[in-house]
């Protein structure tokens, strides 16, 4: 009984050097980050907006679009029709964007990305934006991109922040999420040298990216983890660009957000078992920062794995030390609830009106970890829109109390 305790224990040690790699690589968040130069406004965009029956948000990020501080010639704005039932299209074409209507054939994110860039890519744009149609990008976005662009990067990711942060426990606790990957991966990958992930939303490549791949071709349907994915593979990049920031509408509902992200953990799991092995290939023209994004895809096996494996040995730990784990349960509680308060002062996000989402944030935290293991057996086989209730421009610029 003792064995199999030690060989348990052993195998989420070695599962769990994957995490230590990434708490370590997370040092670098203390690296000084040094803003991109101001530069002249010389990029031109296309924001390619993917939407399957928005019609009632899409009116507003059209208009943060047309608000931004740059030249609003530079910025043309395309709206991906997917399988609209609404009248997504002709309010589309009202606020005086363009439309892409998506073949038959179109059935994930990735496919409309397809398309949309296989339609606009023979246009003389320098660079392609991606924003979900819920999406209110901050009135520099552009502008900092371009900023980026023009100092030499070419794939470019900004910082999310929750928009309705304060409309549920839910919806804050998403962004006291994006806030701890940010900090934890995001920003500090970047001062490595190394390449951040990307969030589906609020990107933006520079077309000599999509000439050296021929275009968006993805086939999972966690479509920006696996560009992500190919772009470290060829030598890109992904850099987070913390000055550009852009307000994202998050689920408000437990039920809802546990069957998004379980999407999201098995698409992880689909992207990471096609494009592992390229990671680690000798091929890629930076092998270093291709096998550090590969560790983002181990992990998300291996820390599944090292759950199951924590759970399985608690019939065999020895009778003295079962009062460990009762105290270890409550301490990691009492931790992971303290840590959302410096989440808040971090996400720059109210910490007083933020007090459901601290308090339950251990819960949501804990979610999970049984979604993941979900994810390792049981495949996503259908896809189910998410409900989006649009955001105000009203208060988003609040600061943290």
């Amino acid at each position: 009984m003792q064995a199999i305790f030690h060989v348990l224990v052993a195998l989420m040690i070695l599962l769990n050097l994957c995490s230590a790699y990434l708490a370590v690589t997370a040092l670098f968040v203390f690296k000084k980050h040094t803003p991109y130069q101001n530069s002249e406004p010389t990029t031109r965009f296309a924001v390619i907006i993917p939407a399957r029956n928005e019609a009632h948000v899409l009116p507003n990020i059209i208009r943060a679009l047309r608000s931004q501080n740059y030249p609003s010639e530079l910025i043309d704005i395309y709206v991906a029709s997917n399988h609209c039932t609404d009248d997504t299209a002709q309010i589309a074409r009202k606020l005086g964007a363009e439309v892409i209507a998506c073949a038959d054939s179109v059935r994930c994110k990735g496919d409309v990305l397809h398309e949309a860039v296989c339609a606009l890519l023979p246009q003389p744009y320098d660079a392609y934006a991606v924003f979900d149609a819920d999406n209110l990008p901050a009135p520099d976005f552009m502008q900092r991109m371009n900023d980026a662009l023009n100092a030499g990067e070419r794939v470019c990711r900004g910082r999310l922040k929750a928009g309705n942060a304060l409309e549920s426990w839910v919806s804050g606790d998403y962004g006291l999420y994006h806030a701890l990957m940010e900090w934890t991966y995001s920003r500090p990958h970047t001062n490595a040298g190394f390449s951040s992930n990307l969030v589906g939303t609020a990107f933006v490549i520079h077309r000599e990216v999509f000439e050296a791949m021929g275009g968006w071709n993805t086939s999972t349907i966690c479509e920006d983890s696996e560009f992500a994915a190919q772009c470290s593979q060829m030598g890109y990049r992904v850099a987070f660009i913390p000055e550009a920031l852009s307000y994202d509408e998050q689920v408000a509902s437990f039920g809802i957000s546990l069957r998004q992200r379980r999407r999201w953990c098995y698409g992880m799991i689909q992207a990471a078992r096609k494009m592992l092995p390229d990671m680690f290939s000798s091929k890629c023209p930076k092998k270093g920062m291709a096998r550090d994004f590969g560790m983002l895809f181990l992990i998300s096996h291996t820390a599944p794995l090292a759950t199951i494996a924590m759970l399985l040995s608690l019939p065999f730990q020895p009778r003295g030390t079962l009062w460990i784990v009762p105290i270890s349960l409550a301490l990691s509680w009492v931790g992971v609830t303290l840590l959302a308060i410096p989440l808040c002062w971090l996400g720059g996000y109210p910490t007083r009106k933020m007090w459901k989402a601290i308090l339950l944030h251990p819960i949501f935290m804990v979610s999970w970890a049984p979604l993941q293991v979900l994810a390792l057996f049981v495949p996503v086989n259908t896809w189910s829109p998410i409900p989006h209730n649009g955001q105000s421009f009203e208060g988003l610029n609040s600061p943290a109390e």
